[in-house]
Parts: C-alpha cells; sequence; structure tokens
C-alpha cells in the first residue's frame, strides 16, 4: 500500500529536521533531503513548493510540539507560578530544540500566520489574565504577553550562543524573575500605591466582560477609564 501524501510531507519534514540537525542550514539541499527522506526531487517542490516552504513547514512542526508540550501543564490555584513553570517549560523546549528554535523564533517571518502561533498566543493570554483576574498584574495583559514573549525567546537565543560548556542557566531564571517583578506586584517590597492603582485597574478591566450591569456606552467609557489609568506612567 503506498504512503499517502500527508506521510510522506511529514517524512519530509523529519529528514529535513534531520539535515540541519547534522550538518545546518548548508547542508540543507534538496538533493540532501530527497536522499534523507526517499523521495525524488519533484516531490519535495510539489508539496512545498521551494526550500523556503520547506522550512516554514519545519517551523511549523516546532511550534506544533512547543504548543502541545505547553498544554500538558495543568494550572494550579497560583497563575504567577505557573507562569515561572510555562518560562522554564519554553526555554528547556529551546535547550533541547536549538536548530528547530533557531528556525522558529531566529528568522522572524511575520507573514508566517500560523494557527498553532495564535493558539500558543492565547495560552499565554489566558494565563496573564488569570493573573489580572487574581489582581496581580501591574502592566496592561497585551504589554505582560509582549514582554514575556520576547523575553523568553531572547534569553533562548543568548543561550544558544553561548558555548554549552560555559552555558550558565541561571541566566534564564535571573530574567524570569526580572520579567515576573516587572509585569506583576508579587514583589510586596515593590509595592506602591501608584502600582496597587494600576493594578486595580488591570483588575477590573479583567473583570469588565463579566459585568452584565452596564450599558454598552457605560462599558465603553469606564473601559477607556481605565486603560487611560492602566497605561498610566
Amino acid at each position: 500500500m503506498s504512503a499517502s501524501r500527508n506521510d510522506i510531507r511529514e517524512r519530509i519534514i523529519k529528514a529535513a529536521l534531520g539535515v540541519l540537525k547534522k550538518g545546518g542550514r548548508e547542508a540543507l539541499t534538496t538533493r540532501s533531503v530527497s536522499a534523507a527522506a526517499k523521495v525524488q526531487a519533484p516531490t519535495l517542490y510539489r508539496l512545498f513548493g521551494d526550500m523556503r516552504g520547506l522550512l516554514d513547514a519545519v517551523a511549523e512542526s516546532g511550534f506544533v510540539a512547543a504548543f502541545n508540550k505547553k498544554k500538558e501543564q495543568k494550572p494550579s490555584s497560583d497563575p504567577v507560578e505557573d507562569l515561572r513553570r510555562a518560562w522554564d517549560s519554553h526555554i528547556n523546549f529551546g535547550l533541547e530544540n536549538p536548530v528547530l528554535y533557531v528556525l522558529m523564533f531566529g528568522e522572524p517571518r511575520p507573514e508566517l500566520n500560523l494557527p498553532v502561533i495564535e493558539k500558543s498566543k492565547q495560552l499565554l493570554g489566558e494565563l496573564i489574565h488569570r493573573i489580572a483576574v487574581e489582581g496581580q498584574l501591574k502592566v496592561t495583559e497585551k504589554r505582560a504577553a509582549e514582554l514575556i514573549y520576547s523575553f523568553s525567546s531572547g534569553i533562548v537565543l543568548s543561550l544558544l550562543a553561548m558555548p554549552e560548556d560555559i552555558r550558565d542557566i541561571n541566566l534564564s531564571y535571573d530574567a524570569r524573575e526580572v520579567v515576573v517583578s516587572a509585569i506583576t506586584n508579587h514583589d510586596p517590597l515593590q509595592k506602591n500605591a501608584s502600582s496597587e492603582i494600576v493594578s486595580a485597574a488591570i483588575t477590573m478591566q479583567a473583570l469588565l466582560p463579566s459585568v452584565s450591569s452596564l450599558s454598552e456606552g457605560e462599558r465603553h467609557l469606564l473601559k477607556e477609564l481605565l486603560d487611560r489609568i492602566a497605561t498610566q506612567k
């Protein structure tokens, strides 16, 4: 029985990743991938268009693997601690899959709109929203997501750039705590009146959709006011 189109596609993606791990980008050619996957070169072009299409497919496989790993984490009663666990999981994934991670995050492709990337961002958004509802977020949910996404991927790429024998994983832990401190009021020593007001506004923003006693106009006005308080410098 002949292999299905999807089976062949997955075999080629796996072969391409193997070539990348063994020889890097320079080794990735139509010939090397075709030989590793045991297919004819025209099959690659038919399924992926060109080498860029194949690389995008390999990157997508990485995002799927990372998303599945994130889904395994069960929420606890402490969303800030869940954020720490999610951070560590992300870092570990990157260090365990260096070639794949660099392809995913080291080559920005804004035009690469993959559903799995949006699902991953949604998972992060849900975690941040839980922190907001708990009254522990001191920046907007959008800003928190941007900071976490930027810092975590930057730390992985920085660690991967270091020789393994001098790679210091404590850099990740220190960066994680800097981010936690920057976006939450989890550190009681850093609380002040201003941050408490901002945090309260952000909490109200998070809870606003569940308030049914306001008209649409009142809800819109309150959201505008809360936005101004939440983003005050």
